[in-house]
């Protein structure tokens, strides 16, 4: 079965929005693993607009599942990871003002500094993840980093979608594929929901992951955070 990740960025930036501590982020965290996540990602930026920096270790005593957190491998950030060690870390390109991720690692270009980066990961024990588009060359490069696993970025799958374009899942089905004979894990992610959530899975195969965040988050509050995690959960089965 697919592991599903809930990402609680969003909860930060609800709490955020007032000062104090409502909602609850750990409790949240805690919540959604019981009603049936398998997981718990953050993304933490530095201008800490949403997951702050002590949520990170805060978290640590909380997540009893898999624990994820995403980002960009600056100084800040690596010293981070490599303090909590969570189970996996997910190195994005984000740009420091980003809103949110918006493309995939250049494997071919950044080739020496992912290596880099990706010893020093797996050398204190934790499994790395590179955020990636479905270009086939750039999947290539990839697994020439050392990672364990690529995360396919899933917004243009997302937005063919709901115009009821279909075939665009087929190129998530071969770099999934390739990535697979390279030795690869698969992780997925970004703007998938319940509309799509079961279509991409039963066309990905060797599905290890997905991170959701904003949609299950924006979802929970007409249905209900322990209604929709099931949703999800269930959906993955197929």
């Amino acid at each position: 079965m697919t592991k599903l990740s809930v990402n609680i960025n969003k909860i930060a930036t609800l709490r955020n929005s007032r000062g104090g501590n409502a909602p609850n982020l750990l409790q949240v965290a805690t919540d959604v693993q019981e009603f049936g996540a398998n997981g718990i990602t953050i993304h933490p930026r530095p201008d800490e607009r949403h997951i702050r920096y002590q949520d990170a270790y805060d978290l640590q005593s909380i997540v009893t599942t898999e624990y994820n957190i995403e980002g960009n491998p600056i100084k800040k950030f690596m010293d981070l990871v490599l303090e909590i060690k969570p189970t996996q870390v997910t190195l994005v390109p984000d740009a420091v003002d980003a809103i949110t991720s918006n493309a995939g690692w250049d494997t071919i270009n950044n080739q020496t500094f992912l290596q880099e980066v990706i010893s020093e990961f797996k050398n204190a024990g934790i499994r790395t993840s590179i955020f990636i588009d479905t270009d086939l060359k750039l999947i290539e490069a990839a697994a020439k980093t050392g990672t364990d696993r690529v995360e396919l970025y899933t917004e243009h799958f997302a937005k063919e979608y709901e115009k009821g374009n279909y075939e665009a899942v087929k190129l998530y089905t071969e770099a999934a594929i390739l990535a697979h004979d390279l030795g690869l894990g698969i992780n997925a992610g970004h703007d998938l929901n319940l509309d799509n959530i079961r279509f991409f899975k039963q066309n990905i195969p060797n599905l290890d992951e997905v991170s959701i965040g904003h949609a299950l988050i924006s979802e929970s509050i007409y249905l209900g955070i322990q209604n929709v995690v099931n949703m999800y959960v269930e959906r993955l089965k197929g």
